[in-house]
């Protein structure tokens, strides 16, 4: 993997220029904030057998890019389930939020259930990405379909998030998971909506450095938007993705 997009001094993550987003040149992008939040969660809060099975994040404040720093809360610690909250701030103030549940894992039940995701039928991509024209995602990303149609994409992380350390696979899948929105509220001219929040469930990690998206629903109605997906990896279908997003001016187009 190549540079890391923030460096750790002291209790601050300070952001390399390419830790910046689509939408504005000096603007952080969103799915980093997500990423540290993740990070932190799990570096304060995880234990064996405890399963992160949700991780809401709420993007509603767009930050320069400035030196982030990450505070998280025990909220409940009980025998299956443990919550906790994390706040992330800049010098202006608070940017975001998020919240992760975590499960204790369990045997899972016998019988058979009505209604079973099906893993999709893409295979793991075989050759490098081809990249398009204009903005270029920080990320490896593999179209399966064309932009702006029902969407099918694979991803794979190319930078650390934080000067040398590993990417875990909780991290991995908070970071793809922001890609949820411009998957599911793309359309062929380009994508007019960003997303102020996204919801991860998971029913396990994924497993490798590939992550698989399938956009599975989309309702807009004036200039307000959700969208779905899901969450894959080559194994097969680990968990969903539904995010809000607000009507704004158009990017990209085509792939």
């Amino acid at each position: 993997m190549t540079s890391a997009f923030f460096t750790r001094k002291r209790d601050e993550f300070v952001p390399a220029p390419h830790a910046r987003g689509p939408w504005s040149p000096d603007m952080l992008h969103g799915r980093l904030l997500g990423g540290l939040a993740a990070q932190a969660l799990e570096e304060r809060h995880a234990e064996p057998g405890l399963r992160f099975a949700r991780l809401t994040v709420d993007l509603f404040r767009n930050s320069p890019m400035l030196p982030v720093t990450v505070e998280t809360t025990l909220v409940r610690d009980g025998r299956r389930i443990r919550v906790a909250d994390a706040v992330i701030s800049t010098e202006q103030g608070v940017i975001a939020r998020a919240s992760a549940v975590l499960l204790r894992e369990s045997e899972q039940p016998a019988g058979e259930r009505a209604l079973v995701t099906p893993a999709w039928d893409e295979p793991p991509p075989a050759a490098p990405p081809t990249e398009g024209d204009g903005w270029r995602p920080p990320f490896d990303l593999w179209w399966v379909t064309p932009f702006g149609e029902p969407g099918r994409a694979w991803m794979r992380e190319k930078h650390l998030l934080v000067d040398d350390e590993p990417l875990t696979p909780f991290v991995r899948v908070a970071l793809a998971a922001d890609f949820a929105s411009p998957l599911a509220n793309a359309q062929r001219d380009g994508l007019r909506f960003i997303n102020a929040d996204y919801t991860l469930t998971l029913a396990r990690l994924p497993e490798g450095d590939l992550v698989g998206v399938e956009s599975t629903g989309h309702v807009s109605a004036g200039g307000v938007a959700t969208g779905q997906v899901t969450m894959h990896d080559p194994a097969g279908p680990i968990g969903f993705c539904v995010v809000t997003a607000l009507a704004n001016p158009v990017i990209g187009g085509g792939r």
